[in-house]
């Protein structure tokens, strides 16, 4: 139940266009195709009509932080057959088997126990599920993330998993308003993923780099983001779902 009645949708497909409109613009001054870049609207805290909206408006991939509540709101969205679902929370050990059930992608996989426990799962159910490797460039205590020497063992025990398919980094850098102070920290990342790739991990391992939310999102793009998670450009302020 909802603890504030739904607020109207009209706004998300204007912002949608906005996002996707300033996406294009930062692709373009870095010489690069805007088709190279997956937009995920973050929906966490609005609920399925919100998600509808989004996909009337064309949005296909969608992200949420916490496994129950992405669970009630794929159960709510079933007739949506073509929505992509990533998970781009911390994800707890215990709730693999329900998170490799729900998304078609994890982008926090963040130690080999986690990314043991989601293959274990993944192949329990039969599948192989996309997973992205969180990386811990700033040694935040309220982080989570692979520090950044223990990426390359990480990024190969997924590589011979058989229910994951490691398909790229994700990072969430220290938060600061200014895109600017940012920028150094996307840098890192495709720095890091740049060298991998030249110490032989399979290139297709790392295809994606998952950097960038509203606020810094260009820059992101700018420095070689595949993948901008984006919500409260698209929805709105965060709300509070019980």
């Amino acid at each position: 139940m909802h603890s504030t009645p739904l607020a109207s949708t009209d706004h998300i497909a204007g912002n949608l266009a906005a996002v996707r409109s300033r996406i294009d613009t930062a692709a373009h001054r870095a010489g690069r195709s805007p088709s190279e870049i997956t937009l995920i609207a973050v929906s966490k805290t609005f609920p399925a009509e919100c998600v509808r909206a989004a996909w009337e408006a064309g949005q296909r991939d969608f992200g949420e932080n916490k496994v129950q509540e992405g669970e009630r709101k794929i159960a709510g969205t079933l007739d949506l057959t073509a929505a992509r679902w990533h998970l781009i929370g911390h994800l707890q050990s215990n709730k693999a088997r329900k998170a490799v059930a729900a998304f078609a992608t994890v982008q926090t996989v963040d130690s080999p126990g986690l990314l043991a426990r989601i293959d274990m799962a993944g192949v329990e159910q039969g599948v192989r599920r996309d997973v992205l490797i969180q990386v811990d460039l700033a040694g935040e205590a309220t982080k989570f993330g692979v520090p950044e020497a223990e990426v390359e063992a990480l990024v190969h025990a997924a590589g011979h998993a058989r229910g994951v398919r490691p398909i790229g980094l994700m990072l969430i850098p220290p938060w600061n308003e200014n895109p600017e102070q940012t920028r150094p920290w996307f840098v890192r990342l495709r720095e890091l993923r740049n060298r991998l790739v030249r110490n032989g991990v399979e290139p297709g391992a790392l295809q994606h780099l998952s950097m960038g939310m509203s606020h810094d999102f260009e820059a992101a793009i700018e420095e070689g983001a595949t993948m901008v998670r984006v919500g409260t450009a698209i929805f709105g302020a965060r709300r509070t779902l019980r």
